[in-house]
């Protein structure tokens, strides 16, 4: 079956993250959906936000990511738009394999 996923690339301290996994959960009803935290990263303003041992950043990077049929993360992700900045969501076609073709 062919999926689009969706990746939307964020900063924790934008506090956007939590409201866009509720909004995919509860409103969108995608169906998947995951939150990365990462180590470090920079974006636009090339700032490198990162973590360590010595120091707990609460600005690192987060990426969500998402999936469902084409026509929904097209509509889902025009949603989005109105959260974060649309230059941060990236998306890719993929398939998912048919459960009933998978071996037991």
């Amino acid at each position: 079956m062919k999926v689009t996923i969706a990746r939307v690339y964020l900063h924790e301290s934008a506090n956007v993250h939590e409201k866009l996994l509720r909004f995919l959960h509860d409103d969108a009803q995608v169906r998947g959906a995951t939150m990365f935290r990462g180590i470090s990263g920079f974006g636009h303003s090339r700032h490198i936000h990162t973590s360590s041992l010595l120091s707990l950043s609460l600005d690192l990077p987060i990426v969500v990511e998402f999936y469902d049929h084409p026509e929904r993360v097209s509509e889902i992700v025009t949603q989005i738009k109105t959260m974060v900045d649309p230059t941060h969501i990236l998306t890719f076609d993929a398939s998912v394999e048919d459960a009933s073709n998978s071996a037991s």
